[in-house]
């Protein structure tokens, strides 16, 4: 029997229907084959037996649901339709697993999962778990691979079925002539179109007992556009979106704010499967606050990588630890992961102090038995031997990263307070849009003060202000003459010749040091061995910030300035940089979306707003209850 052809109203031409069941086989087959068609699977086996037998089974399947004679000139469409990522995949990268979970199954289950790149394998032979409607966050050192994991999910690298829609948070939206409004409602517009057409090619077909047909159904009932655009809004205006800025034009808009944009789209479409990668990047504390009250009533599953340990106890329900290339599983938010890990060390620790001191009596035996029971202690020291490498295992699992400790060289102090005075200065980068109206205030050594407020308000402007790349409008911004200065900004990373090492650029930088000894210094911020002497290109983004902070370091400031220091940064490293802070004996000034950061290493709180600079009467964890109570009052935080 010929099946008749339907005309495809997306292109107009011809196009044979190949069912949900027989596309998920094919993507299953060509993907674990790294191949493009069901012909180059076959001759690509080759001499392997485990492969042959894996594809006489597609064929029998394929062969059953008589789809052998469609032509596969869209097999790629197969393996990236409802994949929204927007990175390819990297020729030296290489994914391999088994799926395991039903076709029609909302949940993920991948056996055998392994990610190599570049040479490392960052996990091997592990599992990959993610069960509906649960929200992990994923942890683990920078560069072990984190961001990597996301994004082979994201394209399904490895084989996941197309029942199941991914939307990954990787880049900030294009610059385009669409306004904020349009581009957050036009992502719901293309999913519904492309939901709406596979229904009519299921139901043309007669298939109406095809279980796709309710997940589309389900899809299309979330998917409301009749109050789309109210909705957008109401995302947009929680991410920190004025009502001016909603109908601005997407190439009016900075990329930290078109990121914004983007995550407000993975936000609207609700898809099956959310992954975000340090979505708080970007965002000032209220719409940290906004996102944090959003997401834990998510209903569908979230995987999220995420620096914040505040944020993590809001939204998680499970932690995901990456760590020596496997991927461990803890239920609770982070503060019970902490808890959880220290018990299972305490354990293993107390485990390992029996089998050593077990060890000991046993060697003591076999020595006093001497030569007579050679056979029988060659029997035992082989037992020993399996024992204690039983024990290295046992706390190889549970013990942390190797945690280090860096320092802000030491300023020298001398100078007399106040070190930088601002007096009745005004600021506006036109005479029509103020920032600053009469503000005083005054700075020292002894300053730790973090700086919070709206977006929009000037926070980093101030900060510009204060270290003269800017000037004021009226007053002024005085600063002894000797005060050394080293400012952190987002653009300091953009400014590294990322073709370079870190010991490359840093000698570049500062050229009286030889190599070995630039090699001691960035070693203790992080980098060691191999990381130190690869292009930068190679490395994580947080190892990119740790050669900033040795570079920062370097400058011997009398004040740092830190605007953002924490994104793209491991939880070790934050907490490494606050204790740095806490040991460097100048000033402070602080901007940051990290409310545990500030907690640990500020004293002072100033609140810019209103053209004003004022200190807040409390601490950081007030001005968080603060900000939720205002979302509050304005009527709460519901899923769009």
């Amino acid at each position: 029997m010929v099946k008749k052809k339907k005309k495809d109203r997306r292109t107009g031409r011809k196009k044979n229907r190949v069912t949900v069941e027989a596309t998920d086989i094919l993507a299953a087959a060509i993907s674990a084959s790294e191949v493009s068609t069901p012909a180059e699977v076959e001759s690509n086996a080759n001499n392997d037996d485990k492969t042959k037998e894996n594809i006489e089974k597609v064929t029998e399947k394929l062969e059953k649901l008589n789809v052998n004679d469609v032509p596969f000139d869209e097999i790629g469409e197969l393996k990236t339709r409802a994949t929204r990522s927007a990175i390819p995949k990297p020729d030296n990268l290489n994914v391999t697993g088994d799926y395991l979970s039903h076709i029609n199954s909302k949940d993920i289950l991948i056996n055998n999962f392994s990610i190599s790149a570049f040479g490392q394998q960052l996990v091997k032979d592990t599992t990959l778990s993610l069960v509906h409607g649960r929200r992990y966050g994923l942890l683990g050192a920078n560069g072990c691979g984190k961001s990597t994991l996301l994004q082979v999910i994201a394209r399904r690298d490895v084989y996941i079925p197309n029942t199941i829609d991914i939307y990954v948070l990787d880049r900030e939206f294009d610059a385009t002539d669409m306004t904020a409004i349009e581009a957050v409602v036009d992502i719901v517009k293309s999913e519904r179109d492309n939901l709406e057409i596979e229904m009519e090619d299921i139901l043309a077909e007669g298939n109406t007992e095809d279980p796709r047909l309710e997940v589309i159904m389900e899809r299309l009932n979330e998917l409301d556009v009749g109050f789309a655009e109210r909705k957008a809004k109401d995302v947009l205006r929680g991410l920190g979106f004025s009502e001016e800025m909603l109908l601005m034009k997407t190439r009016e808009f900075s990329g930290g704010w078109r990121m914004r944009i983007s995550l407000a789209r993975a936000l609207f479409v609700k898809p099956t499967l959310l992954l975000l990668d340090e979505p708080t990047n970007h965002l000032d504390l209220g719409a940290c606050v906004w996102l944090e009250e959003y997401l834990k009533q998510y209903e569908h599953t979230l995987l999220i990588i995420s620096h914040s340990q505040d944020f993590l106890n809001g939204v998680c329900t499970d932690i995901i630890h990456m760590q020596r290339g496997k991927l461990n599983y803890y239920t609770g938010d982070y503060d019970t992961f902490v808890r959880a890990r220290a018990e299972k060390e305490a354990a293993a620790r107390k485990k390992q102090k029996i089998q050593e001191k077990q060890n000991k009596l046993m060697q003591e035996k076999m020595q006093k038995e001497g030569t007579r029971a050679i056979k029988q202690s060659k029997g035992k020291e082989k037992m020993l031997k399996e024992r204690k490498e039983k024990a290295a295992k046992d706390m190889d699992e549970v013990i942390n990263e190797k945690q280090f400790t860096f320092r802000f060289n030491d300023c020298g102090r001398g100078l007399p307070p106040p070190v930088l005075q601002v007096r009745d200065a005004d600021f506006g980068y036109d005479k029509d849009h103020i920032l600053f109206k009469d503000i005083n205030f005054g700075l020292d050594l002894d300053s730790r003060v973090t700086i919070v407020g709206p977006n929009g308000a000037g926070k980093s402007t101030l900060l510009k202000l204060l270290v003269g790349q800017i000037e004021p409008l009226a007053g002024e911004v005085k600063r002894n003459h000797h005060l050394r200065i080293a400012r952190f900004h987002q653009h300091l990373v953009e400014q590294l010749n990322m073709e370079q090492s870190p010991v490359e650029y840093m000698i570049t930088q500062f050229p009286e040091y030889k190599a070995q000894e630039m090699r001691q210094i960035i070693g203790r911020f992080g980098l060691t061995g191999k990381s130190q002497v690869i292009p930068m290109n190679q490395l994580s983004d947080g190892q990119c910030r740790r050669v900033i902070f040795a570079w920062l370091a370097m400058r011997n400031p009398h004040i740092l300035f830190l605007d953002e220091p924490t994104n793209h940064l491991d939880i070790e490293t934050i907490d490494a940089l606050a204790e740095a802070i806490d040991n460097f004996d100048g000033g402070v000034v602080l901007i940051s979306h990290d409310f545990r950061l500030i907690d640990q290493v500020t004293k002072e709180i100033w609140v810019v707003e209103n053209q004003k600079v004022t200190p807040w009467e409390g601490d950081i964890r007030d001005y968080k209850e603060y900000l939720r109570k205002q979302f509050e009052e304005a009527g709460g935080i519901e899923l769009v």
